[in-house]
C-alpha cells in the first residue's frame, strides 16, 4: 500500500507539473498573441507589412528570437509563423537557434562555450533559413498552417477619429464580459509570474543549483520578471481599447481560435513526454562511440521537452563528449518552443522537425569529422 501511495504522489507531482508548464507556456504566447495585435493596430498594419516584404530580414528576426534564452523567443515567432507574419524559413532558423530553458544552465556552467555556440547557431540559422525559403517550393493557394486570416485590420482600425475617442480609460466604466475576463486573466498570469509560481522544474536538479546560486541575468525568473512588467503594457491595451479591437481582434480572433487548442495539445504532449522521461532512462543509451552519441543526440532532439538536452550539456561540461554532440543536440531541440506550433499545425511542425533534424546531423557529423 505505501509503495502504492508514494507512486501516486510521484504521478500527482508530474501532473501538477504539466499542468503548471501548460499554463506558463499557453500563457506566454496568449500575451505574444496580444502583443502583436497592439502593434500591428497601432501601426495600422504598416509595420507587419514592411516585414513581410523582407524575406531575409523574418529569417533573420527568427534566428534572432530564437537566440533569447528560454522559450519566449520562439513562442513569438510561433505565434507571427502562424499568422503569416514569419515564412517557413524564418521559423526554422528560430528552432535552430533556439537551445531552450537549457540556455539558462549553459549560460551558468559554460559561458564562454555558450557564447560561441550561441554565434555558430545564429551563423547556422540565418544560413538554413535563407536556404529553405529560396529553394523550397512555394505553398500554392491558402496555407494550411495555423490561422487562415492573420492578422487584420479593420475599417475602424484605420479610423484615426474613431480611433481617439474610443481609447480611452473610461470604456472600463460599461466594460464588457470579454474586456473583464482578459484584464482578470492576463493580470493573473502576470502576478503568478512575478512571484514565480510558474517556473519550470528540471530532473537535472545539480545542474540548475549552479545557475541559480549565481546572480545571472539570463535567470529564468528574471526573465519571466521582466515579461511581467512588459506585459502591463497588454493590461493598459485592453483596458482603454475599444470595444471592437476587444471583442473582434482579442477575445475573437485571439482568445477563441487559439486559447484552448494551445492549452489542450501542450497539456497532452507535455503529459506524454513526461510519463516517458519519468520511466525511461535515456542514460542507459550513452556510450562512448561518439557518431551514436550524435545521431542520439539529435534523435532526442526530437522531445519538444526543456530537460533531456541538459544530459548532453551536462556531459560536454564535464568533458565526456566533444562540442559536436553539444552543437548537434542544439540544434535539434528547441525547448517548449514548438509545442505551440503542434496545436496550431501539425503538418508545419512535422516539416520543420525534419529540417531542423537533417540540419543538425549535418552539421554535428561535419564538426566530428573536422575535428570539434
Amino acid at each position: 500500500m505505501p509503495r502504492n501511495l508514494e507512486a501516486m504522489h510521484e504521478f500527482l507531482h508530474l501532473f501538477l507539473d504539466v499542468l503548471r508548464n501548460s499554463v506558463l507556456i499557453t500563457g506566454l504566447v496568449m500575451i505574444m498573441m496580444l502583443m502583436i495585435e497592439f502593434v500591428n493596430i497601432h501601426s495600422h498594419g504598416k509595420w507587419f507589412t514592411r516585414l513581410r516584404r523582407n524575406r531575409f530580414g523574418q529569417v533573420v528576426l527568427g534566428a534572432g528570437l530564437g537566440l533569447i534564452p528560454g522559450c519566449m523567443g520562439g513562442f513569438a515567432a510561433v505565434s507571427m509563423y502562424s499568422h503569416k507574419l514569419l515564412s517557413f524559413g524564418a521559423l526554422i532558423a528560430m528552432m535552430i537557434a533556439s537551445s531552450g530553458d537549457e540556455a539558462f544552465v549553459m549560460l551558468a556552467m559554460i559561458p564562454k562555450e555558450s557564447l560561441i555556440l550561441m554565434g555558430i547557431l545564429f551563423v547556422v540559422a540565418i544560413l538554413a533559413g535563407w536556404l529553405v525559403d529560396r529553394f523550397a517550393k512555394p505553398s500554392k493557394g491558402k496555407r494550411n498552417d495555423g490561422c487562415d486570416e492573420g492578422y487584420q485590420i479593420h475599417d475602424e482600425d484605420t479610423d484615426h477619429e474613431q480611433s481617439h475617442e474610443k481609447a480611452s480609460i473610461r470604456n472600463l466604466r460599461h466594460a464588457s464580459a470579454e474586456r473583464i475576463a482578459l484584464l482578470l486573466g492576463v493580470i493573473l498570469f502576470i502576478v503568478a509570474l512575478a512571484f514565480g509560481m510558474l517556473e519550470h522544474e528540471h530532473e537535472h536538479e545539480e545542474a540548475v543549483e549552479t545557475l541559480h546560486h549565481q546572480l545571472n541575468i539570463f535567470d529564468e525568473y528574471w526573465l519571466n520578471l521582466l515579461f511581467a512588467i512588459v506585459s502591463l503594457v497588454v493590461v493598459w491595451f485592453i483596458a482603454t481599447t475599444s470595444e471592437h479591437i476587444v471583442k473582434e481582434h482579442l477575445w475573437e480572433h485571439v482568445i477563441r481560435k487559439h486559447f484552448l487548442s494551445i492549452f489542450l495539445w501542450t497539456f497532452g504532449a507535455l503529459l506524454l513526454i513526461q510519463i516517458g522521461l519519468h520511466y525511461f532512462d535515456i542514460e542507459t543509451l550513452i556510450s562512448n562511440n561518439i557518431p551514436w552519441m550524435i545521431l542520439l543526440a539529435v534523435l532526442v532532439g526530437i522531445i519538444p521537452e526543456s530537460g533531456p538536452h541538459l544530459l548532453f550539456v551536462t556531459l560536454f561540461a564535464t568533458g565526456t563528449v566533444p562540442f559536436s554532440v553539444l552543437l548537434a543536440s542544439s540544434i535539434s531541440q528547441d525547448g517548449h518552443a514548438s509545442l505551440p506550433l503542434l496545436a496550431e499545425s501539425k503538418r508545419g511542425f512535422l516539416k520543420a522537425k525534419i529540417v531542423n533534424v537533417f540540419v543538425a546531423a549535418i552539421v554535428g557529423y561535419l564538426c566530428y569529422f573536422i575535428g570539434f
